[in-house]
């Protein structure tokens, strides 16, 4: 087979395991990253997210995450649900509706791979989703996927951005898509605008040191921060993607895995604060949610509601 077969074979299976777009880029070290990256650590704004410090010759290059490695195949897959939560409840980002996406999209890429060695033989690989130093957005441009809105995020003309970004590495020759040029954005400015804490910065620079979802998640000691509003956010925040124009094409997904989570469509502040420690294990065990931990869930509405009594047990 040649090289154009083997990436149509790919693509084929993708789409057979539920993703919405597989592109394919050469492997080689991401030089034009490697100046931005620096001055974003330089200048804090991965605030106590110490491992976005580490590996930094890694993150620029995938020949030193898989040996010999030839294309970065990019994989999308969409996590808009169909039902949200109701008015007036704390709120958690949709992307943690349903099942740890992290599980789920490992077991496609492992899929995938196993799929590509059945098919075409021993392919040395590797799936990274979220968890490894990989400048995932930055290969989903290369292999043509979208555009980096200036909320940071990777943006799709037919999916918006509701969506995960998963990377295949491989040691395998294939025929490479043409990188995605074009900036769709324009002179809309509704994300900077609408974000309550002032954490998207010019030319698509995020400090995510003053992002709600680093509040929420990444931060884990008590949170200083009370100058601004968290919109009532606990996990996680849609702010910029809610009010970003490209997301009215955003289509709800048909994943099982997604779907969402009854307890956490419904729970409303006196149920977050109430719940057991056994409780919330048993009903969040497979949820992104229970990164946080319930006592960083219970320290959130604290900040959210300072002068609530609080009734956890």
């Amino acid at each position: 087979m040649m090289n154009g077969t083997y990436s149509k074979l790919i693509k084929k299976e993708a789409q057979d395991l539920g993703f919405f777009y597989c592109g394919i880029a050469k492997a080689q070290r991401l030089d034009e990253d490697a100046a931005r990256l620096e001055n974003w650590l330089h200048n804090n704004h991965h605030g106590q997210m110490a491992y976005m410090a580490n590996h930094f010759d890694k993150r620029l290059d995938p020949r030193l995450l898989v040996d010999d490695a030839k294309s970065v195949i990019t994989l999308l897959l969409n996590y808009y649900p169909s039902t949200f939560q109701e008015d007036g409840l704390p709120k958690i980002s949709k992307y943690a509706y349903g099942d740890d996406y992290h599980q789920v999209i490992k077991e496609k890429l492992q899929q995938l791979l196993a799929t590509i060695r059945q098919k075409i033989g021993w392919v040395n690989g590797r799936g990274f989703v979220d968890s490894a130093p990989v400048l995932e957005r930055s290969w989903a441009l290369k292999s043509g996927a979208g555009w980096i809105g200036k909320n940071g995020n990777l943006i799709s003309k037919r999916q918006g951005s509701f969506f995960f970004i998963a990377t295949l590495i491989v040691d395998l020759a294939l025929e490479y898509d043409a990188p995605f040029l074009n900036d769709y954005c324009g002179t809309c400015t509704k994300c900077i605008d609408a974000c309550p804490t002032d954490a998207i910065l010019p030319n698509k620079v995020v400090d995510g040191s003053q992002c709600i979802s680093y509040f929420t998640i990444e931060l884990k000691e008590a949170v200083m921060q009370t100058h601004k509003t968290w919109d009532d956010w606990i996990f996680g925040c849609d702010i910029c993607q809610d009010v970003c124009p490209w997301n009215r094409f955003s289509k709800p997904h048909a994943e099982i895995a997604f779907q969402p989570n009854t307890e956490i469509l419904g729970y409303s502040t006196s149920d977050w604060e109430e719940i057991t420690e056994d409780i919330f294990k048993s009903q969040f065990k497979n949820s992104p949610i229970k990164r946080s931990k319930l006592a960083g869930i219970q320290r959130n509405l604290r900040h959210l509601y300072p002068k609530r009594p609080s009734t956890s047990r």
